[in-house]
C-alpha cells in the first residue's frame, strides 16, 4: 500500500427527518511537492456562488503568511470526482462551501526567491490558528458574530 497519500473516507446518512446545515466541509492535507498552504475549492456554474467561495480563502490569505491564495484553485477534475470535496460540494446546498486545504510537507515562502522557511511543529499549529481566525473574520464579514465593542479607557 502507497502511504505517500492519506486517504479519507466520509459517511453521509441523511435522514429525511432531520434538516442539518453545514456550512463548511475543509479536508486537510499536507502536499509532497508545492510550498505553502493552499486551497482547492469547487468550481459552479452560479458566477455569484463561486465568488462566495472565494472569500475565505481570501481571508486566510490575509491572515497566514505562509497561505498562498495564488496557488489556491478552483476546479472539477474528473479525477477528484471521489473525494470529499466534490462529492459534497455537489450534495450540500448552494450556501455550504467544500474545500481541502493542502500544506507543505516541508517549506513556505516569505518574500522572493530563495526564501524558504521550514515547517515546524509550531508553524503548523500557527497556522491552525489562523484557520480559526479567518472563521471568525468570515463570520464577522457576514454580520453573524457581534464584533467586540471598543477598548473602553481606563479611568483612575
Amino acid at each position: 500500500h502507497d502511504l505517500s497519500h492519506a486517504e479519507c473516507f466520509v459517511v453521509v446518512v441523511v435522514f429525511p427527518q432531520q434538516k442539518i446545515n453545514l456550512e463548511f466541509y475543509i479536508d486537510i492535507h499536507a502536499h509532497s511537492t508545492m510550498m505553502n498552504g493552499f486551497m482547492y475549492g469547487n468550481i459552479f456554474e452560479d458566477e455569484e456562488r463561486f465568488q462566495r467561495q472565494a472569500v475565505f480563502p481570501k481571508l486566510l490569505c490575509q491572515n497566514a503568511e505562509d497561505f498562498s491564495y495564488s496557488s489556491t484553485s478552483f476546479n472539477r477534475d474528473a479525477v477528484k470526482a471521489g473525494t470529499g470535496r466534490r462529492f459534497l460540494g455537489g450534495l450540500l446546498n448552494d450556501t455550504s462551501y467544500c474545500y481541502t486545504l493542502e500544506v507543505s510537507f516541508y517549506s513556505y515562502m516569505l518574500g522572493g526567491p530563495g526564501s524558504a522557511v521550514p515547517y515546524t511543529e509550531e508553524a503548523y499549529m500557527k497556522l491552525g490558528r489562523n484557520v480559526a481566525r479567518t472563521f471568525l473574520d468570515y463570520y464577522r464579514l457576514n454580520s453573524l458574530v457581534e464584533r467586540p465593542l471598543a477598548p473602553t479607557p481606563k479611568t483612575r
